[in-house]
Formats: structure tokens, C-alpha cells, sequence
């Protein structure tokens, strides 16, 4: 497989530190390329199942005019959602502390999207994870809040770090998807 990404180059249009590890970890050759101001907006009423295929698909179209026949492009997005309600990223420490006490004790579900795509070929598919909590006091999400990133982090947690080691209880599926990738 990975010899067939060898006539490629690849393109990881993410700012995500987690999604560069994670490709690096694959062993495959990428630059990152990051455009600004792409719109994260999706239908309101569009499934949350379906949102993180919608966004990678839609970050994907603001490369085309970049891509070469030589070239590939990789986007992604990552959503939580608690009871169908989506956890954007947090807006705030407040925010992000409010979205860590509803997922106390009780499962959410992750879901990434990808797509690639080249000059003249697009696909797009996504991985679904579930994940239960576990018991926090307001000491521990307090510490984790202020020690850590959350505000880059849809659901405001990122599972590599210390909330994953002492919050997670189990994952039904991956826990690279968990991580963003």
C-alpha cells in the first residue's frame, strides 16, 4: 500500500500536532500545508454522523486550484458528540471545563472524517469511535483545564494526554480516531 503512495506528494492540509504524529508514525513523506479562513459551517440540521466527512470534503475543494497530477491532499475533521449534540471545540477555559463535566460517567462518540484526494479523484471516509468516561472531580478536570490545550481540542480533551490515562475507561473502536486521525 505504501508503495503506491510513493509517486505522490503528499500534502496534510492540518494544523493538528496529533494528526502530524500520526501520519509521521505511518512512515510516509508529507509537507503541511494549512489555508486560513476555511469555513467550518455545516447544515444545521445535517446529521452529526455525516458532519466530519462533510468538513474534510469541504476544506479538500480549497486545494484543488494547488493540486498538480503528482500531488495528494489529506484533510480531516474530528467531532464529539454527547447525545447527538456536537462539542465544537471550546471557546474558553469555562467552556472547555463545562464540555469535560457533561462527559463525566457516561459515553460519547468520535468521529473523523478524512479525504483524499488528488487533481482528478476524491475519497472521503470516516471512523467511529465510543468512549466512556470515567469519574472526575472538579479538582482533577480544574488541573487538566489548566495544564493542558483543550481549547484546540473538539470536546476539549485530547486522550494522549493525562485525561486519557486517569478519565478513559474504555474505547469501542480507535483510539487513533480518538486522537484525530
Amino acid at each position: 500500500m505504501l508503495n503506491n503512495l510513493s509517486k505522490y506528494k503528499i500534502i496534510l492540509a492540518s494544523g493538528s500536532p496529533r494528526r502530524h504524529e500520526l501520519l509521521k508514525g505511518l512512515d510516509v513523506n508529507f509537507e503541511i500545508l494549512v489555508r486560513e479562513n476555511i469555513s467550518e459551517a455545516y447544515p444545521e440540521d445535517m446529521p452529526f454522523i455525516q458532519i466530519p466527512v462533510f468538513l474534510a470534503e469541504k476544506k479538500s475543494e480549497a486545494y484543488l486550484d494547488l493540486l498538480t497530477d503528482n500531488q495528494m491532499v489529506i484533510t480531516a475533521d474530528t467531532i464529539v458528540a454527547l447525545d447527538e449534540r456536537v462539542l465544537e471545540k471550546p471557546e474558553n477555559k469555562h467552556e472547555a471545563k463545562e464540555m469535560i463535566t457533561d462527559m463525566v460517567c457516561r459515553k460519547h462518540t468520535v468521529i473523523s472524517g478524512v479525504c483524499i484526494r488528488t487533481k482528478d479523484h476524491m475519497e472521503s471516509f470516516y471512523a467511529k469511535s465510543t468512549v466512556w468516561f470515567n469519574n472526575l472531580s472538579e479538582e482533577e478536570i480544574d488541573y487538566y483545564v489548566e495544564n493542558y490545550k483543550p481549547l484546540d481540542k473538539a470536546g476539549a480533551y485530547g486522550i494522549q494526554e493525562w485525561i486519557g490515562y486517569v478519565a478513559i475507561e474504555r474505547i469501542e473502536g480507535s483510539f487513533f480516531n480518538v486522537m484525530g486521525l
